[in-house]
C-alpha cells in the first residue's frame, strides 16, 4: 500500500482510488486536492508535484534555540531547583532527560516513529469553501490531527510516553483528563505497549461526555470521575465541596498522589511540561515541509491554549525559523474567556495541580485553587500554562486573546458547514480567531496566509452542540472575587 497514493477531491468530496505515486497525471491535481495516506499527506496544487512528506524523524527543542532560557522547575519543599532525581518517582529516565534538555533535536524511537505512521503525517489542508463563505483575501490553511485514533493531537505524546515507560519496566501508568482526548490516547497507547492505565477524569467532563469515558474503557483504561473518592486528595476536595465540577488541577492531584505513592506507577502528563511539548512538534515540523512543497509561508499561526501542547507543538518549529530569519509569521494563542491564564493570569511561581503536589513552575496562572466554569471546551480548563509558553509569550514572541464560547461555536458551524469537519470545542477557538483574522483581511485587502492548529474531531462532543443549536449555550466568565481569592493563594517564591 505504501507505494500507492490516495487522493481525496476535496471540491465534490469524491474519492479517486489509488494512484501510483509515480504516475504522469499527478501534474494535474487541482489546487483544492489535498493528498492523503496512512504514511504520506500534503497538499497540492496545479503544477506542482510537491513530492512525499514523512514522519520526522526527531522531535525539536526551542529553547536550544530560545536568547534567554526558561526559570527552572523548583521543589515544592525546598524551592531550589530540581535534580533529576526529584522527579524520579513519576517519570522514567528518559522522559526526565527529556524534560530538562537543552539539546536541540531529540531522535525518535522506530517503535514510536512505527505508531505514528497509522496516522501520521496529517494532512495540511487550504479551507477554501470557508473563504469563499467568508469572502476573504487570505488564505486559511488547518493542519487536522483529528485523523489519529483518538481522534487528537494528543497521541503524539501518549506514544512515546507509554513506550519509555513499557522500556523501563513500567507496569502501570496513570492520569488526567479534561475533556477526554487526552485520555483516551494514553488508553490507546498503553494497551499497545502492554501497560495498565487508570485516568482520573474532570468531573464536569465525565458527565458531558460519556462516550469520551466508553472509548478509554475499551482500550482497557479504568476511569474515575474527578474529584473521587479514591485518593486522599479527592477526598479532601470532595469534602470541601460535594457537587464539584473538578478541575485539571484537581485530576491531576490525584493522579500524581497514586503515583508518587506506588513504586510500580508512574504518572503521564497531556500537556505543560516541556517533554509533552516536544513530542507535538511534530505537528510543526510536518507543516514546515508541506506549507515549503506548495510554496507558501504562514503570516498568522493560530491555535487554542489550555496547557500549551496543541499550539506549541504547531508554533515552535515555526518560532524557530523566525528566529533564524527565514520567515516572519505573528503567533496567536487563544483562550476561554472563562479561563484566561494568559490575558488575565500573573506570571510566578505555582503549582501545577490543586493539592500542592507538582513542583513549582514559572508559568502564566490564574492560582492553583481556581476552579474555572464547566465550559465545554474541557481541555482548556486549567488554572496554569506551560511554562515554555508562558517563558515565549514573556519574552514577546507571541500574543494571546481570549473568547467567549458561543462565538466560537458560531464560527464552529461555519467551519463545519463548509469544510465538513466538526471541530472540537477546543479548537473553535482558533477558529474564531481565525475568522476575525480573516475578516479583518477583507476590510484591509490583505492576502495574508493563515495556519490553524485544528487540533481534533468533537465527534463526542455533540451534547455542546445540541446546546448551542438549541440557544440554551450562555457564555461564562471568570468571576474577578474568586481570582482575586485563588491568586492570593499562590506561594511566595
Amino acid at each position: 500500500m505504501k507505494d500507492y497514493q490516495y487522493f481525496l477531491d476535496r471540491q465534490h468530496c469524491q474519492c479517486l482510488l489509488f494512484v501510483p505515486e509515480q504516475a504522469s497525471s499527478l501534474h494535474r491535481l487541482p489546487k483544492h486536492r489535498v493528498a492523503v495516506t496512512g504514511r504520506r499527506s500534503f497538499a497540492a496544487r496545479a503544477g506542482s508535484y510537491p513530492g512525499n512528506v514523512g514522519v520526522p524523524k526527531q522531535w525539536y527543542n526551542l529553547i536550544a534555540d530560545l536568547p534567554v532560557k526558561p526559570p527552572p522547575m523548583l521543589h515544592p519543599g525546598t524551592h531550589q531547583p530540581l535534580n533529576p532525581s526529584d522527579l524520579a518517582p513519576l517519570f522514567p529516565d528518559e522522559l526526565i532527560r527529556q524534560e530538562l534538555t537543552e539539546e536541540r533535536f531529540i531522535d525518535i524511537p522506530d517503535e514510536v516513529r512505527d505508531v505514528y505512521e497509522l496516522w501520521r503525517p496529517t494532512p495540511l489542508i487550504r479551507a477554501k469553501r470557508l473563504e469563499k463563505l467568508l469572502g476573504t483575501p487570505a488564505k486559511i490553511y488547518y493542519k487536522y490531527e483529528g485523523t489519529s485514533p483518538a481522534g487528537s493531537h494528543k497521541g503524539n505524546t501518549a506514544v512515546p510516553q507509554a513506550w519509555y515507560n513499557a522500556a523501563a519496566g513500567v507496569k502501570n501508568v496513570v492520569t488526567e483528563t479534561g475533556a477526554g482526548q487526552w485520555g483516551s490516547a494514553l488508553s490507546f497507547a498503553s494497551t499497545l505497549f502492554g501497560l495498565n492505565c487508570e485516568v482520573w477524569q474532570v468531573r464536569a467532563s465525565y458527565d458531558q461526555k460519556p462516550y469520551r469515558r466508553l472509548m478509554m474503557e475499551t482500550w482497557g483504561a479504568k476511569v474515575h470521575p474527578s474529584p473521587s473518592d479514591v485518593t486522599e486528595a479527592g477526598r479532601r476536595l470532595l469534602a470541601a465541596d460535594p457537587s464539584s465540577p473538578g478541575s485539571l488541577g484537581m485530576a491531576i492531584s490525584e493522579a500524581v498522589e497514586v503515583a508518587a505513592t506506588n513504586a510500580d506507577t508512574k504518572y503521564c502528563l497531556g500537556s505543560v511540561l516541556n517533554h509533552v511539548l516536544l513530542h507535538q512538534t511534530v505537528i510543526g515540523e510536518e507543516c514546515l515541509e508541506q506549507l515549503a512543497a506548495i510554496g507558501d509561508t504562514p503570516d498568522v499561526v493560530i491555535g487554542c491554549t489550555g496547557g500549551g501542547s496543541n499550539f506549541g507543538g504547531l508554533a515552535f518549529p515555526f518560532m524557530r525559523e523566525k528566529l533564524a530569519g527565514r520567515m516572519n509569521p505573528q503567533f496567536k494563542a487563544v483562550e476561554p474567556a472563562a479561563c484566561p491564564t494568559l490575558t488575565k493570569g500573573v506570571y510566578a511561581y505555582d503549582y501545577g495541580d490543586t493539592a500542592g503536589l507538582t513542583p513549582l513552575m514559572k508559568m502564566h496562572t490564574l492560582g492553583h485553587d481556581f476552579v474555572p466554569d464547566p465550559i465545554h471546551a474541557g481541555g482548556l480548563r486549567y488554572h496554569g500554562m506551560a511554562p515554555l509558553i508562558s517563558h515565549v509569550y514573556e519574552l514577546g514572541f507571541m500574543e494571546a486573546m481570549s473568547i467567549q464560547q458561543t462565538e466560537c461555536f458560531e464560527a464552529a458551524l461555519q467551519f463545519a458547514r463548509t469544510e465538513g469537519i466538526i471541530p472540537a470545542p477546543e479548537p473553535t477557538h482558533a477558529i474564531a480567531a481565525a475568522i476575525r483574522e480573516a475578516l479583518e483581511c477583507k476590510r484591509t485587502g490583505e492576502e495574508k496566509v493563515i495556519l490553524i492548529a485544528m487540533c481534533g474531531h468533537g465527534h463526542f462532543d455533540l451534547a455542546a452542540y445540541d446546546r448551542y443549536l438549541r440557544g440554551d449555550m450562555i457564555d461564562l466568565s471568570h468571576s474577578a472575587e474568586k481570582l482575586k481569592e485563588s491568586l492570593g493563594a499562590i506561594p511566595k517564591v
